[in-house]
């Protein structure tokens, strides 16, 4: 026993240690292996696992130049979302930029301000905004209005995308919002640049896809981490079957704050008169004017989506858009409110199990033994615990985050020679790419600190780090400019969309709910109408 302990302490330190030297070494595909310790010819073993590896570690795509007539952009939803969207568009609120530079006087370390100063120009103009709330479309009128563009106030998003002075708009509402003014949008034949979730409700999942499918205009959904560098490396691990059969991925999510609980701030001037009550509730049910509503919408079935639609949402797409596995044959979701007992309806613990019994990623074995592969993801809104998201397969595992690391398994296939020989040990990471060593990124809360960790905030190119969201967003930009499709189109998004609508309808019947590949449809449960239930404004139906 004695024995055992010590071994494991060996290992562990050995891990904890060597990851340490690892995170400031600037180098792409920085390789550790432990035979080094054991007088090894460093060289000669780093290039060795190099070669066996063979990972490209790719830089965001580029997208094209953004030449030509400024695009002119309406943005409708200016909450919390909206204003960072514009500040990926290069426009920052007043508000914005005065407490950013105090935090940079304070510490001069602290590098916001002078990263969104130095981002690229991308020769867009802000001309027009809608939000419900009076005092949030002035903030937007006085902060992006200049001599020679006044940004114009529309009551309605009707009003905003039928108008004449926007090419394309930003939609950062409620997610009981999205489809109706994404549709709306695409009719009158602007560009169409949605948040996450794409959709709703089922229903209208089906009717933006026959929308966008019919229009010439480009749309893509918010998912920025497509342009993130560590994910476009891991499509590369994949690709190159370093890892084997996945049988098993992580994903997860931990908070433990009022802000990372959609305990969002309440302002002391929203009020029936200054807030259009009833344009907000739209196809919700009509309930009295109530500003915890309106500013913790989150929190509610009737007009967001829970953690499986907020938040499982990003990871599953993250996950797809390095395996593209597409939507899972079944799944199957539990949980409840256990942390945060203030009059919500969505969960703040869940769990969702997804299977894909036809997927493989490959294999290293014998044809026909390996197939098929688990998804879970796992949420609390109550500890901060850092998870990372993993990759298991059969030769490897793989970390995904803004860094990405691997590590051999010991009952390997693909790389028993090496393992054998301590070239590779299982308890060292045979690659690790970090793109953030020595940098500094400004984090200042848990949460942006979970979004960092998820590679949801910044990506790096050309040693530079840059706002992943700015890249998505130019992407779209470029699409608009030059032609193509975005990375997050319409295909990414219905299937992100059905996978999170199938995790909210199973946590709320207390069933497995099946997807009919060959139909492309959620298989009905007898006895419910899907949307109905998906909707109802209470956390569970049975």
């Amino acid at each position: 026993m004695s024995e055992d302990k010590s071994e494991d302490k060996r290992s562990n330190w050995s891990r904890r240690d060597l990851l340490k030297g690892i995170a400031g070494v600037p180098i792409v595909g920085s390789v550790w292996w432990a035979g080094a310790s054991k007088g090894v010819n460093n060289t000669q073993a780093r290039d060795s696992i190099l070669k066996t590896l063979n990972i490209n570690a790719s830089p965001p795509p580029p997208s094209g130049p953004m030449a030509g007539d400024p695009i002119r952009i309406g943005i409708i939803g200016f909450g919390i979302r909206g204003p960072q969207l514009c500040r990926a568009l290069g426009f920052g609120q007043k508000s914005w930029l005065e407490s950013m530079a105090e935090a940079a006087k304070k510490n001069p370390k602290d590098t916001r301000l002078s990263s969104f100063l130095e981002q690229e120009h991308l020769n867009v103009h802000i001309t027009a905004v809608c939000d419900l709330f009076d005092v949030r479309a002035q903030d937007a009128i006085d902060s992006f209005s200049t001599d020679v563009v006044k940004v114009q106030r529309f009551r309605t998003h009707q009003e905003l995308v039928e108008s004449d002075v926007v090419d394309a708009v930003i939609i950062a509402t409620p997610d009981h919002w999205h489809a109706p003014i994404a549709i709306a949008a695409l009719q009158a034949g602007k560009h169409v640049y949605v948040e996450k979730p794409m959709t709703h409700n089922i229903k209208e999942t089906y009717a933006l896809k026959d929308v966008v499918e019919a229009s010439n205009v480009v749309f893509q959904v918010g998912h920025q981490h497509r342009q993130t560098q560590s994910f476009l490396t891991a499509q590369d691990v994949v690709k190159k079957n370093i890892l084997g059969h996945v049988s098993l991925i992580q994903a997860n999510t931990n908070r433990n704050d009022d802000n990372g609980a959609w305990q969002y701030p309440i302002h002391e001037k929203a009020n029936p008169n200054t807030v259009d009550w009833k344009q907000f509730i739209g196809n919700a049910p009509m309930i009295p004017f109530n500003a915890e509503h309106f500013f913790r919408w989150r929190k509610w079935w009737a007009y967001g989506s829970g953690l499986s639609g907020d938040l499982m949402s990003h990871d599953y797409d993250r996950v797809n858009c390095i395996l593209k596995m597409g939507i899972p044959s079944s799944v199957v979701a539990s949980g409840g409110i256990y942390t945060h007992k203030d009059g919500r309806n969505v969960p703040d613990v869940m769990q969702v199990n997804m299977e894909f019994p036809d997927f493989s990623t490959g294999s290293s074995q014998v044809a026909g033994k390996e197939k098929g592969m688990t998804m879970v993801y796992s949420a609390t809104l109550g500890n901060q615990y850092g998870r990372t998201t993993a990759f298991m397969g059969h030769d490897a595992t793989m970390e995904v985050g803004n860094s990405l690391t691997i590590y051999a398994d010991g009952k390997s296939t693909k790389f028993k020679e090496k393992i054998v020989s301590e070239e590779m040990d299982p308890n060292v990471p045979i690659y690790q790419y970090d793109p953030a060593s020595g940098s500094v990124d400004g984090v200042t809360s848990a949460t942006a600190k979970y979004f960092a960790d998820k590679g949801l905030l910044w990506t790096y190119r050309d040693g530079k780090r840059v706002d992943s969201t700015h890249l998505h967003v130019r992407e779209w930009l470029s699409c608009i400019r030059n032609g193509g499709t975005p990375s997050c189109n319409i295909k990414e998004g219905f299937e992100e969309a059905m996978t999170s609508h199938m995790g909210g309808l199973s946590y709320k019947l207390g069933r497995r709910i099946d997807w009919n590949q060959a139909k492309q449809e959620i298989v009905q449960v007898e006895g419910y109408d899907l949307d109905e239930a998906l909707l109802e404004d209470k956390e569970k139906i049975v």
